[in-house]
């Protein structure tokens, strides 16, 4: 089993940024994407951007050209920069890793951006 855990969320100004990690408890061999996925109280689980193993990325429209994912091998981490965050972008931030056996869920990051 492998666990996940977020940090780096926080209360942050609008126009602010934010780096999210989320440190895995081992190496994931085989992995076929790492994710951030958002959770705000009026709405679905949402994908926010997707790493492939090439190093190809995908994010969803209304967070592209503010938000970037990566990751460090070496440390077993995943990241998620999040710049000129608005209060639309509040919501509890969650890592996902995928495999064609599992799927591993953090335990969620709060973002909270103020006005």
């Amino acid at each position: 089993q492998v666990q996940l855990v977020e940090s780096g969320g926080g209360l942050v100004q609008s126009g602010g940024s934010l780096r999210l990690s989320c440190a895995a408890s081992r190496e994931i061999i085989g992995w076929l994407t790492m994710a951030w996925y958002r959770q705000s109280p009026e709405k679905t689980r949402e994908l926010v951007a997707r790493l492939f193993p090439s190093g190809s990325t995908d994010y969803v429209d209304i967070i592209k050209g503010r938000f970037t994912i990566s990751r460090d091998s070496g440390k077993n981490e995943l990241y998620l920069q999040m710049n000129n965050l608005n209060p639309g972008d509040t919501a509890v931030y969650y890592c996902n890793i995928y495999t064609a056996a599992n799927e591993f869920w953090g335990q969620g990051t709060q973002v909270t951006v103020s006005t």
